[in-house]
């Protein structure tokens, strides 16, 4: 009985497990620094397409090793201090390799060479390794965590009809939620009142021919009212 064991079998023995994930690893880290032109080409960058299940276990394998890169940076920053800008095999890189500066910059250096040779040990692939110490440990810097998202298909594999699902970085494909504002109504006055204005049209705004025809309608009932009253 597997109780408590954590993890997927996947149908595979341990062996073929640790190089699918290996393989898997360096297919979504590369795929940062493909050309669009070559052969081959993933449609979108930073993204691979893979089983759920699979999806789900090469999260954390991945995550672990964006975590030793974001760890080398803190000791190449204390060693830089220490570091010197001349060229290899040079006279003032000889005087530098010969100093007590040397000691100090190999001390402090020897963390951040431990990590890359444990992600070297995980991956087996020096391109994978290079991208992932100096692009996504400066990409996910200030991330505590979380570095990449999966998302469900709703295709299904064919063949076996297995779920499918996408895995790739976090802030590659990220979408942005805007509240839409509601319309400012520019004029102050009621609604009803505006309307009621623009209905009843001022004395200016009246054409003369109808304020003459008015006068004369006024003007007529008054003598047919002072004649009745005779």
């Amino acid at each position: 009985m597997r109780h408590r064991v954590r993890g997927r079998k996947l149908g595979r023995n341990a062996s073929h497990r640790k190089a699918m994930f290996r393989n898997m690893a360096c297919s979504l880290i590369c795929s940062l620094r493909v050309d669009e032109d070559a052969e081959n080409a993933p449609k979108v960058q930073g993204r691979i397409t893979t089983t759920l299940p699979k999806a789900k276990e090469l999260r954390p394998f991945i995550e672990k090793l964006i975590t030793l890169g974001k760890k080398s940076k803190v000791h190449e920053r204390n060693a830089a201090q220490y570091a010197t800008s001349a060229e290899r095999n040079t006279e003032e890189w000889k005087k530098w390799r010969a100093s007590e500066q040397w000691q100090k910059w190999a001390q402090a250096i020897a963390p951040a060479v431990t990590l890359r040779r444990r992600a070297f040990a995980a991956l087996r692939d020096n391109e994978a390794v290079d991208i992932l110490f100096n692009e996504l440990a400066e990409k996910f810097a200030d991330r505590p965590g979380g570095y990449t998202r999966i998302v469900k298909l709703a295709a299904v594999r064919l063949g076996d009809s297995g779920a499918q699902a996408l895995i790739e970085f976090v802030g590659e494909h990220d979408r942005v939620k805007t509240k839409r504002q509601a319309p400012v109504v520019a004029d102050d006055e009621p609604a009803e009142e505006q309307a009621s204005s623009e209905a009843a049209p001022t004395e200016e705004e009246v054409p003369a021919e109808e304020t003459a025809e008015s006068e004369q309608s006024e003007e007529a009932s008054a003598e047919d009212e002072e004649k009745k009253e005779e």
